[in-house]
C-alpha cells in the first residue's frame, strides 16, 4: 500500500463493505483489527485518529512497550502465540487473547485474571491443518475438552474461534478451510450451550479478509493492506504462528476497564 494509513483503511473498510454485501451481509457485522505487529506507536496514533480501535499484537512484550505510548481508547487483541510463563501479563492490558491453544493455558489466564480481578475475552486457535510452524487444536477431541476447560473458567468469556489457514492453499481450499471453520463452531454452540457471547469468528487476513467474509468472518485481522509490508515479511497479520515471546516483565497495568467492554455484545448487532 502506498497511501497514508488513513487512506489505505479507508480503501479497506470499503473492500470489507464490499464483500460483506457480496455475501448479502450488514458491514456492521464485521469487526477490522488493525495489526500493528513490529510498527512504532507513531502508526497506531495514526490509525486511531483515523477511527480504528482495535489493534492486534503478536508478542506480549513488543505490545506493552508500545501501550505505553498510544492513547488509552485504543484495545487490544492478543493474537500470536502465547507463553504460559507471559500469561501473567496480559490481564488488565489486553482485552482479549485469541490464541488460547491449550488446557494449561486456559489455566494459566484464569488465575492471573482472578488475581487481576479482571474479566478476559478468549477464542479458541484452531489448526485444522496440522501445520508445525503454528499452534492451535487440530482434532476435535482436543476441542471439545479445551472448549469445557475454558467454560468452567469463571474469568474467562469465551467468544469463539480463530484460524488461518495454510497460505499456500487455492482460493477454493482457502473458502473450505474458512466453511469448516464456521461449521465447527455451529457445532460447538449445540453442544455446549456456551451463550450468545460465544458468536465470533476470527478468520481472514489483508490477503483473503474478503473470502472469509463470504464464509461468516465476523472478525478479519489486516496488517499490511493498513501499515504496509514488515520488511518483506508477508501477512504480518498471522496471529497463531509460533513467534517467540521476548523482553522484560511489564512494569504496571493499563487500560484495564476495557477487558470487558465488549463481552456483552451480541453478533450482528455492532455499531
Amino acid at each position: 500500500m502506498s497511501g497514508s494509513i488513513a487512506e489505505n483503511l479507508a480503501q479497506v473498510r470499503e473492500r470489507i463493505a464490499t464483500a460483506a454485501a457480496q455475501a448479502g451481509r450488514p458491514p456492521r457485522e464485521i469487526t477490522l483489527i488493525a495489526v500493528s505487529k513490529t510498527k512504532p506507536p507513531q502508526a497506531v496514533a495514526e490509525a486511531l485518529a483515523a477511527g480504528q480501535r482495535i489493534f492486534g499484537e503478536n508478542r506480549v512484550q513488543e505490545a506493552l512497550e508500545k501501550m505505553a505510548h498510544v492513547p488509552a481508547e485504543a484495545e487490544w487483541h492478543l493474537i500470536g502465540h502465547l507463553q504460559r510463563n507471559k500469561s501473567r501479563l496480559v490481564p488488565g492490558s489486553f482485552s482479549a487473547v485469541q490464541s488460547v491453544d491449550s488446557e494449561r493455558l486456559a489455566h494459566a489466564l484464569e488465575g492471573h485474571a482472578a488475581a487481576a480481578g479482571r474479566g478476559l475475552d478468549v477464542f479458541i486457535q484452531l489448526n485444522l491443518g496440522r501445520e508445525a510452524t503454528k499452534s492451535g487444536v487440530a482434532t476435535l477431541a482436543e476441542l471439545g475438552r479445551l472448549v469445557e476447560t475454558v467454560l468452567g473458567c469463571p474469568n474467562l468469556r469465551l467468544k469463539g474461534v480463530m484460524t488461518l489457514p495454510d497460505p499456500t492453499l487455492s482460493e477454493a481450499d482457502t473458502r473450505r478451510h474458512f466453511a469448516e471453520v464456521r461449521g465447527l463452531q455451529e457445532k460447538l454452540s449445540a453442544e455446549f450451550a456456551p451463550g450468545p457471547q460465544f458468536c465470533e469468528l476470527s478468520m481472514g487476513m489483508s490477503h483473503d479478509y474478503a473470502l472469509a467474509i463470504a464464509e461468516g468472518a465476523t472478525m478479519v485481522r489486516v496488517g499490511s493492506a493498513i501499515f504496509g509490508e514488515r520488511g518483506g515479511e508477508r501477512g504480518g497479520e498471522r496471529g497463531g504462528e509460533r513467534s517467540g515471546e521476548h523482553g522484560a516483565q511489564h512494569s504496571g497495568q493499563r487500560g484495564s476497564e476495557r477487558g470487558g467492554e465488549r463481552s456483552g455484545e451480541i453478533c450482528g448487532a455492532r455499531p
